[in-house]
């Protein structure tokens, strides 16, 4: 078994950012990327605000450098994976088809519903966005566009996925089944994913705001987050960089309901404690924590009251990174890990945008303002509906 896992490379895209350099920029600069729908083609365009990744289709093959002609065999969801996927990879200085095992695993809850979507109850229905619509689909055609030929497979638990797409891959590589794995997820903006949530009245008409007295739901999302995951067989002779070591992870379900959270975030607190068990480090080691915060009434509650389980008077700086990409489901755990893994890098802690006055009964404050502080270790919390929590701990070499 591998003692280590290592990440050597990071690739991601959301509203704020199509590469990870635009993405930090934006979260130095306090910059949300949650306004107005444009692209989706929705009847709530003037209802809601999203974090929406500001190109067209075309647009997004045309710097992934696929012919227009193929169209119909991308769909949003696989095109913003490949953007994302292809950054972790060259960031990372591998080449997947170098013989080393490497897999691929991807997280996704849209899948091609985008397309698929737009085809349903037409009697002239396109088969070829039919065939797109499997969660499989997207997983395959980025393995396919980043040259992964071995392993590969799909998950999808929620806006858990991708971080349990993480916990997959450092499985399989701890049990010594691969030596590296391109790990994260993917979503693109759906009618049904909007409906959806427009239905459990949990959408904010404005900003969201995390963990604020007067929140009122969160806005949607989409993007993509991967980190190339390495073993130090993988690494050994070679002069590639070790950015930070994934240092512990958990997934616990609570299986409380559906769609919310038990209000004392039993979920939460397994994941963290067990998480921070695996790493070897107490709760006051941890110096920045990435919150899961949607900026629902139950969501925060739940995990506010679980911080306050786990951490106590200990509690470290936390903010909630969805203030300023919208909440990108089966992405959301893949971005926010670049995302941490960034903050642990640069010694940065993202303030919360829109915070105002703590919540009513739980006295928690995310972080205001951009602050700078040497940082060593870094937890990411992602829940998912049905009680799937997962939290993942990044450590400095």
């Amino acid at each position: 078994m591998a003692d280590q896992i290592w990440i050597t490379g990071l690739g991601v895209a959301s509203s704020i950012g199509l590469n990870v350099g635009e993405s930090l920029d934006s979260l130095m600069t306090g910059t949300r990327g949650i306004g107005p729908i444009k692209i989706l083609d929705t009847i709530h365009k003037d209802d809601f605000r999203v974090g929406e990744i500001g190109f067209t289709d075309q647009h997004l093959m045309e710097i992934l450098g696929i012919p227009v002609s193929q169209y119909e065999l991308y769909t949003r969801t696989t095109l913003i994976g490949m953007i994302a996927a292809r950054e972790a990879i060259v960031s990372a200085g591998i080449d997947p088809s170098d013989g080393v095992p490497t897999a691929l695993i991807s997280a996704t809850t849209v899948g091609g519903m985008d397309k698929s979507e737009r085809e349903f109850g037409r009697d002239d229905a396109d088969p070829a966005y039919i065939r797109t619509h499997p969660c499989g689909d997207s997983t395959n055609k980025i393995a396919a566009f980043v040259g992964v030929d071995g392993y590969r497979t799909t998950l999808s638990t929620a806006c858990s996925s991708s971080a349990n797409a993480i916990i997959h891959g450092a499985r399989l590589i701890r049990h010594a089944y691969v030596e590296r794995a391109i790990v994260g997820g993917v979503d693109a903006l759906s009618k049904f994913t909007l409906n959806g949530f427009n239905s459990l009245m949990i959408l904010d008409r404005d900003d969201c705001r995390p963990f604020d007295r007067h929140r009122r739901g969160l806005n949607l999302g989409e993007g993509a987050g991967f980190l190339v995951l390495e073993s130090d067989r993988s690494l050994a002779g070679s002069k590639r960089k070790k950015i930070c070591s994934l240092s512990g992870f958990s997934n616990a379900n609570d299986a409380h309901h559906q769609t919310a959270s038990s209000p004392d975030g039993q979920g939460a607190f397994d994941a963290m404690t067990k998480a921070l068990d695996m790493s070897g480090i107490v709760p006051e080691e941890v110096d920045y924590i990435n919150a899961h915060g949607t900026g629902t009434e139950n969501n925060d509650a739940s995990e506010g009251a679980a911080l306050l389980r786990v951490f106590g008077e200990t509690l470290p700086p936390f903010s909630s990174t969805k203030s300023y990409t919208g909440h990108t489901l089966g992405a959301a755990a893949g971005i926010e890990a670049v995302f941490s893994v960034l903050a642990l890098m640069k010694g940065v802690l993202y303030p919360g945008l829109g915070f105002r006055e703590p919540m009513e009964g739980i006295a928690l404050s995310p972080i205001r303002k951009l602050q700078r502080k040497e940082l060593g270790h870094v937890l990411s919390n992602s829940f998912g509906f049905g009680g799937n929590n997962s939290t993942l701990i990044f450590s400095k070499p």
